[in-house]
């Protein structure tokens, strides 16, 4: 038997297992939710997946394209769409990469700064409150493991 199989056969009927696919079902199906509603806020025609992509930008900027899609697990063609429409959004502006004359590195706009950091301002909010009666020190449990979550190889989820 491989050892695939066999940790199918462990988990299948593991109630800590159940249980984590359960709870990430809906957790992946409000963040889904959550990032449409997050996009039109920064921009009305924003796409919902990149709400995600200007958080990473905003943390890390500059950054090549290929990079990008790298961290999140897309291709190259995919990326580049992404960042094309939020180019045309004036979200976000191209500059030369000076390490690589033949590449470009991605960063907020001004204005894609500031629209970004109203709503992401008014989300950390809204966890804030949604989280209020649960101590600090367990939030901060629940941010390290989610961060620990994300990152394993994509194709654990």
């Amino acid at each position: 038997m491989t050892d695939a199989r066999n940790a199918a056969d462990a988990t299948a009927s593991d109630p800590s297992a159940d249980a984590l696919e359960r709870e990430l079902t809906v957790l992946f199906r409000r963040a889904r939710a959550a990032s449409g509603e997050l996009a039109r806020a920064v921009h009305p025609e924003l796409e919902p997946a990149a709400y995600g992509l200007l958080v990473r930008l905003q943390e890390v900027e500059p950054e090549r394209a290929t990079d990008l899609a790298s961290y999140f697990g897309v291709g190259k063609a995919t990326m580049s769409r992404q960042l094309r429409a939020l180019e045309a959004l004036g979200l976000v502006a191209r500059e030369p990469d000076p390490a690589d004359g033949r590449a470009f590195l991605m960063r907020l706009t001004a204005g894609g700064r500031e629209r970004f950091d109203r709503v992401r301002g008014a989300r950390r909010a809204a966890y804030l409150r949604q989280l209020a009666s649960w101590d600090r020190s367990d939030i901060a449990d629940l941010a390290r493991l989610l961060h620990a979550l994300n990152e394993s190889p994509p194709e654990v989820l």
